[in-house]
């Protein structure tokens, strides 16, 4: 079992930034995969990034490509999200999830095994 807590949602005016993490707990950090994923009312929970267990490799959805970075820090069993240049459209519950996959990026749903309980992030126009 791996559990996840995420913080630093909140309220920010477009263009802003905010960063959001993720600490686990449970069993080894390292040996997992990890991604972000959002939901927006009335919407599909969506792939937001990912990164391998050694931060060598990640993806991004194209919706948040060169505004946001992914990043994971394995000795603090930590993972961020530093989230700049925010649009309303960014709007939603974020959440981080655990893989064990580890050594490919997994972009769908359906690859995380462990969730967090989701912070939200509000952009204001």
């Amino acid at each position: 079992q791996v559990q996840l807590v995420e913080s630093g949602g909140g309220l920010v005016q477009a263009g802003g930034s905010l960063r959001l993490s993720c600490a686990a707990s449970g069993r080894t950090f390292s040996r997992y995969g990890m991604g972000w994923f959002r939901q927006a009312p009335g919407k599909e929970r969506e792939f937001v990034a990912a990164i391998t267990w050694s931060g060598g490799s990640t993806d991004y959805a194209d919706s948040v490509k060169g505004r946001f970075t992914i990043s994971r820090v394995n000795a603090k069993n930590i993972m961020s999200l530093q989230m700049n240049s925010l649009k309303p459209e960014d709007t939603a519950v974020y959440y981080c999830a655990a893989t064990p996959s580890y050594t490919i990026v997994r972009v769908t749903t359906q690859s995380y095994d462990y969730w967090g309980q989701g912070t939200q992030v509000t952009v204001s126009s």
